[in-house]
Parts: structure tokens; C-alpha cells; sequence
């Protein structure tokens, strides 16, 4: 939304600033200005001279000499390459030592300009310049009349001498803002005067549209007819005839091009001036080609075709709101008319609509059929039905105004929903509560006068007024007070209440812990998107059968690359590290939080269980043991102080099949870890052994515990004894181990894997595996017979696994 300063000005007559204090005032005031463009930045000394005589330059075919008269009494020589000057034109022309803010093609000059000095051209004297409106830092859409890359000429009738700069109207400011869609009343220039009004405490002057009209009855011309009154809640029409089609006056022409919009002739300017002056997008249609002279408002049907102004085919749905007449679709409501419906130039009577669609409405319209307008985009936001009037009469008001045409008596009104004005209760007190301020009552209501929101004393309400569409509660008056009373002049409090301690969830304590310990082990934090591309899984190995496949997919895509919800988190952390190592990073040690969506069933009738998996990578540093350290290491951090099992039938296609694992704890399956296989590894282009580790936070959240014991220092010694044995080699150190553990009893306090050997000392098939035992007794010192009658237990059970002792 942009709006030129002066436009402002012309319904808040006594404003009086600076840009930058127009900018920091209103954005404080809550209507956020992003910033401004100065129309008059890099042009001094330029007055309206007049050409006196022009004479061929004696050495230069294509140069002239002219004198020009630049008022007082003042005649200067210029010379210039012009070729659209005669003698007694009036010319901008800038005085030596002045400034211009563009090229004359109106390519971009040094952020200060160019300055203009006196000097020679082919040895004839010049002192100053004649100037385009490029030169001048504008164009030709805000100066239509003015020559290609030519000198500008200005009305016979400026005065010459006068500030040419102030003469083009280019003494101005256009601000843009960054408008929240709630705010649909500044979508509009009076919407921000009014904000203007309120924020510097000057009066709000807005237009008082009258319109004469001829004494005929509009009725007599045109009737309406609509069909669905939720979708179009209001509907205006009035008829102009002798249309007089023409270019629109200049001031009108400046200020639509100050917010962006190429003036094209009387009647569309006027339509586009009153869509941005008051929010309320018009259309027009020749009355001529209208059947039966009825306008009848529609859903379309089911397939329906029609052709828009764009010349393109849309297909319609019954969801969609149609303009008719009679006989055909004329227009798209809220959104384009129809190529059928085409204003030419030869147009003698018009039909102008104003009318208000239901928002929601317009925009999923919008959506389907692709199309998106300046009208839908307005629309889309939810209009005030009762701004349709107002803005009707207007654009009749200045029709009259501009001589543009003739306006029929009266207008077609159908407003199918009209509402009483929304009242909302006000306590002080308690806005004075909910801000930590001592505002006084009659400063509020001041606030509230100044925004047009009236209060009725008696039942202590504050009538809202229908363009403010955003106001719904007690907390909406709160925030109009802050902002008018000022934000920085709110003192800073601390909370009121009782006083409670914050605190971190449990579940989000475990994912502070995952963090910490991988952290501390060196891996670095990695972030990655959540949609991925149906492709990673045949990278990634899995199978066609795989329930990982099932995926939520989402319905507006960026692209087939982010078109499904990810399953696992695999794909970002092997891609992260493909990254690094095709960046030549010698090693990378990675890891990230990573939500997994899986569907409950297909086709999704709710939502997908949303999992969080700490997920660790690396290359180039350790090897499975560390990554199996680091596991074990978050586990025992998280009060998991079990041991892990590790199944290294995993299954996982994605992994080494000699170099994976999947682990639980206290039976149930917490995760999986291994080395990437080689061709897995090969599709991300990634040169050496990675390893992963992926662990299953909701698992380890249900049986993690912060509760810590206290354990006196032992009083008594321990006693260790040392097994090496050869077993199978098929057989797993965890089968070793959990005879160990389950054996042992109470007096086992560890236990310690030292040594693994394979060699010719060892018969084929076997290896030799070494532990170190140690027990302990609290309340005694153990004997010999005590520790042997544990070891034979432990041995037997051994034996029954088919292990030997070694000599």
C-alpha cells in the first residue's frame, strides 16, 4: 500500500511534518510505514524558463543555441540536443550549480545525482539545462503527455520563474506501509488520513460526496436480481449515459500514479481513484451490452465455462460467484470481468457496480482458477458492506465533477444483510489493569472519538463503527488506547499474580539432555526441512513394501522435491553431510532433532503421529563404538543406567548389513545405529564410512528419570576375578554379558569387556573373549567361597552357551 503525502494532506489539511516524522510517528501509532521515496530528492535550482529563440550551434549539426528567459528580467543561454523545443515553449530548466535526479533515459544516477555547472559545447556557451521528465527523477506514466526521452513542456499558462519542481507537483512524499490484513479500512487513503488524523491530533476532513443527477429514475434503466445473498451481501448500480471519454485531469493522474497505477483515461482513472481512496473496488459495464438491462448475481454451474478479460477459458465451479445478465456471464464477482464485457471507446452509457462479496469466498475462488487480481485481493480481505454506497456516490461525484458524463437519478440498492453497528463493553478499569497504565476514562473515550468509535454512557458500550471490522472484544479497545496514548509512555511492570517458578517440560528436559550430551561428544547441531522428495527412498534402499513409503503428501507443494511429509530423518543428515564432504570437510559429526510424520491410515481422516528422533551423523571421525558411546552416554544421562541389548539383525537396507544394530532397553526398541551402506552412501556422493544413529525420543521420554539416589562410598573391598573363554563366533558379547548380569546376583557390582582375539591360537570358528568381574558386599568383606559359588554359577550358564574356559 503506498500513498503519496499530499493526497494525505488533503483530508488532514493542518498535518504539518517531516517524512521521517510522519514515518516514525504513524509506525509507533501502529500503522507501520516501511519506508519513503522523496519525489523532489536531488533537484535544486530548476525554475519554469521560456524558450525566446533558438538558433542552429555553428559548429555542431545536431546542437541548438537557445535563449532563454527565466523570469526577473533574466535571459541565459543554453545549448541542447532537443529536437521537440520551438521558440515560446515553457521548459524546466536547471540554473548552474543546481541538481537532477536522473539520466534522460532514466537510468540511475549517484545516490546524490548529478550536479549541473556552466561550460562550453563545441566552444559556445551554456549556462544551465533543459530537462526531461526522466532527468527529473519521474516518468511518463505520472506525466503521460510528456515526449519520449524529450524536453517537457510545460501549460501555456505557468508561470515563468516559478519553482518548476513545485509547478510538476513533485514537492511530495510516498510513503509505503506494511498493513496487517485485519486492518482492511487502510487498505484505503482515507483509511490512513484517518490514522494520520488520530495520530498527530489534527481534524479528519474526509470527502462529503454529492451527486446531481438528471431527473430520470434509474429504475427505469437497469434492475438486480441476487440470488445468494451470503456471498454478495450488497450490491450498488447506477447508470451514467453521454459518456465522454477523455484523458483525467493531471492532479488526478499524479496522485494514482504516486501509488503505483498508470492513468489511462477519465473513466478508468476515476474507478481506480476511488478503489484507492476508499478501499472499494468498482467495475464498469456498457449498458449496451447488457441483456434485458438486469444484472443477475450467481453461483456458477458445475463446468460452466467463461471467458475473462485476459482472454483466457476458466472453468467454473458451484462455488463461485458470477455476475449475469439476462442472457450470459458478464464478470467474475470480486475478481475480473468477462471479454464480453469490454469497454471500448465508443461507449454512451455505463454501468457502474460497487458491491461487497463474501471474503472467504473470493479468495478459495481465486486460489482455483489461479487468478489473482488487485479487485480479488481487496476483496478477499472482507469489505464493508455500508462503504459500497459511498464509494458509488464518489466515483458519480467526480464523474459530474470531471464532465466525464451524465448521471441518471438515483441507485439500485440491494443489501441483503444489513447489520446493526457491533457494541462492545468498556471498563477503565480494566483496560487500565490489562495495560499497567493510569489512563483517565475521558482520555479513552478522547481515543475512541478520534478513530470515530462513539460511547454510549448509559450502557457502558463502545459502538463500533462498521469499517472496523477487526474490533471484537474488551482486549481490541485496550490496544487502541496503548497506541494512541503511546506505547513508549507505557511504564514497564512486572507481571501481576501469584508468583510460580517456569520450568521446562519433561519432555522437553530429555530433548535439552540429547542436545547437551551430543554437544559435549563434539557433534554439531544441523537443521533440516521436514517435506522431502518420494525419491529418497529409493535412495536410501527402501523397499517397495516398506511402511516408511506411507506418506502424508501435501496438497500445495513448493515442488516434487518438498511434495511428502518425511518418515524418517535420514535424507537431511545425509545430506548435510554430503554437503560438508563435497566441501571438502575432512570430518563432520552432525545432529538434529527431527520431526518424522507417520500416518495413522490412508487416506488421512486425521492427523499423522508426529515423532521426534535425535538422529546423530558423522564421517571422518570415530567409528560405530563411538557412535554406540554416544548412545549409551545420552541414555545414562537420562537415568537410563541399564544396559542396552543390541540386535544386529536389524534389518535396516540402509545400513552395512555387517555394521548395524538395533538396540532397546528393558525390552522395548529405543533405536538403531550402523554404518552407512556403500551404495547408499555412494548415492548422496559421499566418499568414506559414515555412521548414523537414530533413537526414538518418545521411547526413551516414557522411561527416562531425573530422580537421583544417593550411594554411600563403599566400606568394604571388592573382589575381581578375570574369565577368558572361547565361544562360537556367531555368538554375541550381549549373550555373554546378560548371563553375566542375571547371574551375578546382588554382590555383582561390574563387569568390563577387556580383550577380543582371533588367531591361530584359536580353533576355526571360535574367538576368545576376556572379561573383568568385580563384586562387592556392603556390609561385609567377601570370602573366597562367596565369589567361587557366584563364578560357578555364571560358568555353568556360560557352559550352556557353549563356552569353554581357556588354560
Amino acid at each position: 500500500m503506498n500513498t503519496p503525502l499530499s493526497w494525505i494532506k488533503a483530508y488532514v489539511p493542518e498535518l504539518e511534518c517531516t517524512a521521517q516524522e510522519y514515518t516514525d510517528a504513524m509506525t509507533l501509532s501502529g500503522t507501520k510505514v516501511e519506508g519513503y521515496e522523496r519525489l523532489d530528492k536531488n533537484l535544486e535550482k530548476i525554475v519554469v524558463g521560456q524558450i525566446v529563440s533558438i538558433e542552429k550551434h555553428p559548429d555542431a549539426e545536431k546542437l541548438v543555441i537557445c535563449q532563454v528567459w527565466i523570469g526577473s528580467g533574466s535571459m541565459i543561454q543554453i545549448v541542447t540536443g532537443a529536437n521537440n523545443i520551438k521558440a515560446g515553449d515553457k521548459v524546466p530548466v536547471v540554473l548552474d550549480g543546481g541538481r537532477v535526479a536522473g539520466g534522460h533515459d532514466g537510468s540511475p544516477l549517484p545516490e546524490d545525482g548529478i550536479k549541473i555547472k556552466k561550460g562550453k559545447l563545441r566552444g559556445i556557451e551554456s549556462n544551465g539545462m533543459m530537462c526531461s521528465i526522466e532527468e527529473l527523477g519521474s516518468s511518463r506514466d505520472m506525466y503521460p503527455l510528456a515526449p519520449e526521452n524529450g524536453i517537457y513542456i510545460f501549460p501555456e499558462d505557468t508561470e515563468v520563474g516559478s519553482d518548476a519542481v513545485e509547478a510538476l507537483g513533485l514537492h511530495d512524499v510516498v510513503f509505503e506501509y506494511e498493513i496487517t490484513n485485519n486492518r482492511v479500512d487502510c487498505y484505503s487513503i482515507l483509511g490512513i488520513a484517518r490514522e494520520a488524523a488520530a495520530t498527530f491530533k489534527k481534524p479528519f476532513v474526509p470527502p462529503v460526496p454529492v451527486v446531481k443527477g438528471n431527473d430520470e429514475n434509474v429504475a427505469d434503466y437497469i434492475s438486480v436480481e441476487v440470488k445468494d445473498g451470503n456471498l454478495c451481501p450488497r450490491y450498488c448500480a447506477r447508470v451514467v449515459k453521454n459518456i465522454k471519454i477523455e484523458p483525467s485531469p493531471e492532479w488526478m493522474q499524479r496522485r494514482l500514479a504516486g501509488c503505483g497505477i498508470r492513468p489511462i483515461n477519465n473513466l478508468v482513472d476515476i474507478t481506480n481513484y476511488v478503489m484507492m481512496e476508499y478501499g472499494q473496488p468498482m467495475h464498469a459495464y456498457d449498458l449496451d451490452h447488457v441483456a434485458g438491462h438486469k444484472i443477475i448475481v450467481r453461483r456458477a454451474e458445475d463446468g460452466e465455462e467463461f471467458q475473462t478479460l485476459d482472454g483466457q477459458f476458466r472453468k467454473l465451479d458451484k462455488d463461485m460467484l458470477m455476475i449475469c445478465d439476462a442472457d450470459k456471464p458478464i464478470g467474475l464477482a470480486g475478481i475480473m470481468g468477462g471479454e464480453n464485457s469490454k469497454i471500448t471507446d465508443d461507449v454512451t452509457t455505463m454501468l457502474f457496480e460497487a458491491a461487497c462479496f463474501d471474503g472467504t469466498n473470493i479468495r478459495l475462488s481465486s486460489k482455483r482458477l489461479g487468478l489473482r487480481t488487485d479487485a480479488s485481493g481487496i476483496f478477499e480481505k472482507g469489505l464493508d458492506p455500508n462503504n459500497a454506497e459511498e464509494a458509488m456516490n464518489r466515483a458519480c461525484q467526480l464523474i459530474e465533477e470531471l464532465g466525464a458524463g451524465e448521471i441518471v437519478g438515483g441507485m439500485v440498492d440491494v443489501y441483503t444483510t444489513a447489520s446493526s453497528p457491533k457494541r462492545i463493553a468498556f471498563r477503565p478499569d480494566w483496560c487500565n489493569a490489562f495495560l499497567g497504565t493510569d489512563i483517565s476514562k475521558e482520555a479513552m473515550i478522547s481515543y475512541f472519538k478520534k478513530i470515530d468509535l462513539d460511547y454510549d454512557e448509559v450502557s457502558e458500550e463502545v459502538i463500533v463503527p462498521s469499517f472496523r471490522q477487526d474490533l471484537e472484544c474488551e482486549a481490541d479497545l485496550a490496544e487502541e488506547v496503548a497506541r494512541f496514548y503511546g506505547y513508549d509512555n507505557i511504564p514497564v511492570t512486572l507481571p501481576r499474580g501469584e508468583a510460580t517458578n517456569g520450568k521446562l517440560s519433561f519432555k522437553l528436559r530429555v530433548e535439552s539432555v540429547a542436545r547437551e550430551v551430543a554437544e559435549f561428544c563434539g557433534f554439531s547441531q544441523a537443521m533440516t526441512y521436514s517435506f522431502e522428495s518420494p525419491k529418497v527412498f529409493d535412495k536410501l534402499l527402501i523397499p517397495e513394501d516398506s511402511p516408511l513409503r506411507q506418506t502424508v503428501t501435501i496438497l500445495n507443494p513448493l515442488g516434487e522435491d518438498f511434495s511428502i511429509m518425511r518418515t524418517l530423518p535420514l535424507n537431511g543428515m545425509l545430506t548435510s553431510l554430503s554437503i560438508n564432504y563435497n566441501r571438502r570437510n575432512k570430518s563432520v559429526a552432525l545432529y538434529e532433532l527431527a520431526n518424522t510424520y507417520l500416518p495413522k491410515a490412508l487416506p488421512l481422516t486425521e492427523l499423522p503421529e508426529e515423532r521426534v528422533q535425535l538422529i546423530l551423523g558423522s564421517y571422518g571421525c570415530g567409528d560405530f563404538f563411538t557412535m554406540k558411546g554416544v548412545v549409551e552416554e545420552f541414555f545414562d544421562h537420562v537415568g537410563l543406567h541399564k544396559k542396552l541389548s543390541y540386535d544386529p539383525n536389524g534389518g535396516k537396507t540402509f545400513l552395512h548389513p555387517g555394521r548395524q544394530a538395533v538396540f532397546s532397553y528393558d525390552g522395548k526398541v529405543a533405536g538403531y545405529l550402523g554404518e552407512i551402506h556403500p551404495q547408499v552412501a555412494d548415492n548422496y556422493s559421499i566418499g568414506e564410512r559414515t555412521y548414523v544413529a537414530v533413537i526414538d525420543m518418545p521411547v526413551v521420554t516414557e522411561m527416562a528419570s531425573f530422580d537421583r539416589k544417593y550411594t554411600g562410598i563403599a566400606k568394604f573391598p571388592a573382589v575381581t576375578r578375570d574369565i577368558s573363554m572361547t565361544v562360537r563366533k556367531e555368538i554375541n558379547v550381549g549373550q555373554i554379558e546378560e548371563i553375566i548380569e542375571k547371574k551375578g546376583g546382588k554382590l555383582l557390582e561390574s563387569f568390563r569387556l577387556f580383550d577380543i582375539y582371533e588367531g591361530a591360537q584359536i580353533k576355526p570358528g571360535y574367538k576368545s573373549v576376556a572379561y573383568s568381574v568385580t563384586f562387592r558386599a556392603k556390609d561385609r568383606t567377601l570370602e573366597d567361597k562367596d565369589v567361587s559359588a557366584i563364578m560357578d554359577k555364571i560358568m555353568k550358564a556360560l557352559s550352556d552357551l557353549g563356552a569353554e574356559l581357556r588354560a
